[in-house]
């Protein structure tokens, strides 16, 4: 893949989330949402991957661990306003330049891999990533030519007739531009319009009327296009990170008796033949060896556990248990717990260091 920049627009507030709490920095899977979308950008091989924040901006840099710029946007005037604060930054480079949200945790990497590919491969001015829904309400509708060529994006706000309100196909809010080109174009976006804001869908707008070719890469799996703008979603973006990674585990040997009542962060690593029980949550960086047994109602957060050991219904925290060890229920291991291999902790047992 041609070495490509991103952009990730993560100033916003976040008002309907109703928190104190930048939304960017509220966690999906025991991470932050932003982290989640700066791993999927970067494991795609991107070069440079610029960060535009604006609302607690000293909070997000202070709590995001990841290799990556940042640039201010002060006043909130937009999505194409937003962009535009990284101009200065990225002076200079004339590849392919991703721009997405960072309030969109649920983007996996081949996703923007496939985006950017094709952007290149067709030579296009601006690549849009579109995707298809049963229900389109609230969402711009992408609008295309006889030939299946873009031809605009219609707001919500701004559809006229039932035909264009009828089409499922809407616009992610993702996209990949010339990096040069995209911001030519956005010096010439205007905000009249009911906000007083400058959009960046309008610069597909304005490379169609220079006579340039807009693509369109269409998203198989609409779910990872889900914007995070209140807590029901957030919700729904925890639910779909806890299936993909349970499903993981399971094709890779792992049992997971009620996946729908199994908690499991991104960063754990299981072995194959072990088998984990309901009710039971893995948090952190834990390693899990081959052929435990874990739960029900176990909660387990950064700790090590060789083979062959048994941890049910109790709590351990960066703790290590040892292979063929046994936790009886109603244990708690607090941080720097050791347990032996072979050794039995009795049940209502707290170890401390």
């Amino acid at each position: 893949m041609k070495a490509a920049a991103a952009v990730i627009l993560a100033a916003g507030m976040g008002t309907r989330m109703r928190s104190r709490l930048a939304k960017v920095l509220h966690p999906v899977a025991g991470r932050p949402m932003l982290e989640h979308v700066i791993q999927a950008v970067q494991a795609v091989g991107i070069s440079r991957t610029v960060v535009v924040v604006g609302h607690q901006a000293d909070r997000v840099r202070a709590e995001i661990k990841a290799d990556v710029e940042y640039v201010i946007q002060r006043e909130q005037l937009g999505t194409g306003h937003a962009v535009m604060q990284a101009a200065e930054a990225l002076s200079g480079y004339e590849g392919p330049l991703l721009v997405t949200y960072g309030d969109t945790p649920l983007y996996r990497a081949e996703t923007y891999r496939q985006l950017i590919e094709e952007h290149t491969a067709s030579e296009a001015a601006a690549t849009l990533l579109s995707t298809l829904v049963d229900d389109p309400t609230g969402y711009g509708r992408v609008l295309r030519d006889s030939g299946g060529e873009f031809l605009a994006v219609v707001e919500e706000r701004d559809i006229e007739t039932q035909a264009v309100r009828a089409i499922k196909e809407i616009n992610t809010g993702s996209y990949c531009f010339d990096a040069p080109l995209l911001f030519d174009m956005l010096s010439l976006v205007k905000n009249d319009n009911q906000q007083g804001e400058y959009y960046l869908p309008d610069v597909l707008g304005l490379l169609k009327q220079r006579g340039m070719r807009v693509g369109i890469s269409v998203l198989a799996d609409a779910t990872e296009a889900l914007g995070i703008n209140d807590r029901r979603q957030l919700a729904m973006a925890e639910a779909v990170i806890r299936r993909r990674v349970n499903e993981r585990w399971m094709e890779a040997g792992v049992t997971i008796v009620d996946p729908e009542t199994t908690y499991i962060h991104p960063e754990v690593e299981i072995g194959r033949d072990t088998t984990i029980y309901p009710f039971t949550m893995i948090e952190g960086k834990t390693v899990i060896g081959e052929a435990c047994r874990i739960g029900p109602h176990a909660r387990i957060r950064d700790c090590v556990i060789q083979d062959g050991a048994v941890v049910e219904s109790a709590v351990a925290i960066d703790s290590h248990i040892g292979q063929g060890a046994i936790v009886e229920p109603y244990t708690v291991l607090s941080p720097g717990s050791k347990v032996a291999p072979g050794e039995r902790v009795r049940a209502f047992e707290t170890r401390k260091d």
